[in-house]
């Protein structure tokens, strides 16, 4: 099985590939959000890549490029993003958000809702699923 840098192009074009595979098998999110996150201190391009989070469809869209007008904006460093968002470790995002490394500007508590949920950090059988195959495809 071919692996890629998270966030790469590559990796980004297979998981989202993976991700169309398990459209309507999960749960809806609970609340709607329009997030964008930046991530620094990623080891390729020019070392910045923005994304983000929309759930207001019912659906969870996670893809590149900012939205207009979200309800927040989250700042994180490459390997934190990779923790949360590959790894599914909970632990790595509270650390980080305690110590400062994660920066939140705007609803904080469409954050906090999204995590207390499981939207981010898989709890149903098809969002573990998902969640497995994007590890096996993450260097």
């Amino acid at each position: 099985m071919a692996k890629f840098a998270f966030l790469s192009d590559e990796w980004v074009e297979e998981a989202r590939r993976i991700r169309a595979e398990y459209a309507g098998r999960a749960p809806a999110p609970p609340v709607p959000v329009r997030m964008n996150q930046v991530v620094k201190g990623v080891p390729f391009g020019d070392g910045v890549v923005e994304a983000h989070l929309d759930t207001t469809s019912g659906d969870l869209d996670l893809e590149t490029g900012h939205l207009e007008s979200p309800d927040l904006t989250i700042t994180v460093e490459y390997e934190t993003a990779r923790a949360i968002l590959v790894d599914g470790d909970p632990q790595a995002a509270m650390q980080a958000f305690m110590s400062g490394r994660i920066k939140v500007d705007g609803d904080i508590t469409k954050l906090l809702t999204l995590q207390s949920s499981g939207v981010i950090g898989a709890v149903d059988p098809a969002s573990i699923e998902m969640a497995r195959r994007i590890q096996e495809i993450t260097e």
